[in-house]
């Protein structure tokens, strides 16, 4: 087939220039072709992790572009970088991964598959990037296995060193990669989950990750697949967290080019379809590569991945299932049933800006972390409040804005059905669950 012999061709790569944060240029983030061809644009939003304060609510929040491009060279799906990482990922960062149970149970899987795997054992070490609260290491660190995380959210990583998780708080890339290099050494075993989505500067990252990769070691990476974002219309999942929506093909190139062979992958179903990928140093030929590999690239090509015409509908269907939303929340409306909403993700914050939802329509959502309550959601200000607000007002729907996580809420809050009360799932269209 045509497109897969052009999507195992090399990717010719200009002359890579630093990433300004404000440049007006738009050029793809790994081969630096300028980027013409739109995939979806959703207007505007503010960074989906800023929660409003009380005392800031009277503010005004500024407002980005979101809009995502798809590259007619090495087919990287990708909004561009026009607001830094250290401006995206400060501070007060909102998300906490321990308050997922869901994501602590595929965390302590992942680890009692890894361990046995790779032969891991007192003597190596596990380092992960955006090791977040360390809700991962953790596991490891159990086993008797050294870990070290690298996390640049100050107050996440505080969270992972109060549990005894070693924690280096900065960006990922070369200079860091040198740096821990020099005071930890290499790392047998080199994870991230959900991160590779979430460099503006792809180059620099996987540079880094290659260099701190020991010999004979291995490197995870996790992210969700752009063949289900486009199949199933999980549009939310854009936002300006996420700089790049990637496939396993364009991957399998940018580790290429740094030096780092895909060797095997899994399909995992977190984010409503995801993928993990390993990687080994190119000249290291103690593993081999599995056919899932074949299967996987071939797979995408049958999709379509290589073609500009895979990505033309996709902004159609994105406004389809908008309208479709607000059909049904305006129909309950009109009928005086009252909503309110289960959680304060990234995806939900996409999801009620690009819509216009706000208290109009949503009373207020819930949150278990107790990071968010009290806030307001960024752009649309509904208020965010502790579970137990549910519980006292009794809504009609509840709106689950982290459809990911569906079976574990509508377990948490089975309660609601005691007063007939149904929950919502917005997306890939809009189902009621009795």
């Amino acid at each position: 087939m045509d497109e897969i012999r052009a999507a195992s061709q090399p990717v010719s790569m200009v002359p890579i220039e630093p990433i300004s944060a404000h440049s007006t240029v738009n050029t793809c983030r790994f081969c630096s072709r300028p980027l013409k061809h739109s995939f979806v644009d959703l207007g505007t939003s503010p960074l989906c992790q800023r929660h409003v304060r009380p005392d800031r609510l009277n503010h005004p929040e500024p407002f980005y572009p979101l809009h995502v491009y798809v590259c007619d060279g090495c087919f990287l799906v990708q909004l561009p970088a026009i607001i830094s990482r250290e401006e995206i990922f400060d501070d007060d960062y909102g998300y906490f991964s321990s308050f997922s149970d869901t994501w602590l149970q595929h965390a302590k899987l992942y680890v009692e598959a890894m361990i046995p795997r790779f032969g891991l054992n007192e003597s190596s070490k596990v380092v992960e990037v955006a090791s977040n609260d360390g809700y991962l290491l953790q596991y490891f660190l159990k086993a008797g296995i050294p870990v070290l995380g690298i996390e640049p959210t100050s107050n996440t990583a505080a969270a992972a060193m109060k549990i005894g998780i070693p924690t280096e708080t900065r960006f990922m890339g070369r200079q860091t990669a040198e740096e821990i290099l020099s005071i930890h050494g290499t790392a047998n075993l080199l994870l991230g989950n959900n991160v590779l989505a979430h460099v503006p500067d792809i180059n620099d990252f996987v540079s880094g990750i290659a260099l701190l990769l020991a010999p004979g070691g291995v490197i995870t990476m996790e992210f969700p697949q752009l063949l289900h974002l486009i199949e199933q219309s999980y549009w939310d999942t854009i936002y300006h967290e996420h700089y790049s929506y990637l496939s396993f093909t364009t991957v399998e190139k940018i580790f290429a080019h740094h030096g780092l062979t895909l060797f095997d992958v899994d399909e995992l179903p977190t984010h409503g379809g995801s993928i993990r990928v390993y990687a080994r140093h190119t000249d290291d030929s103690s593993k081999a590569v599995h056919q899932r590999v074949g299967t996987m690239k071939d797979r995408e090509a049958r999709a379509g991945h290589f073609e500009l015409s895979y990505y033309e509908n996709f902004g159609a269907r994105v406004r389809e299932s908008k309208r479709a939303l607000l059909e049904f929340l305006i129909q309950a409306k009109r009928s005086g049933k009252r909503i309110a909403g289960y959680g304060a993700p990234g995806k939900g914050n996409t999801l009620l800006n690009y819509c216009g939802i706000r208290t109009d329509f949503l009373d207020y959502t819930v949150d278990r972390s107790p990071h968010k309550q009290g806030n307001f959601l960024p752009g649309t200000r509904i208020p965010i409040l502790s579970p137990d607000k549910v519980r006292e007002t009794k809504p009609d729907y509840l709106l689950i804005l982290p459809w990911n996580l569906k079976d574990e809420i509508t377990k948490q809050m089975a309660e609601i059905r005691h007063w007939g009360g149904k929950f919502v799932i917005p997306i890939p269209q809009v189902a009621v669950l009795d």
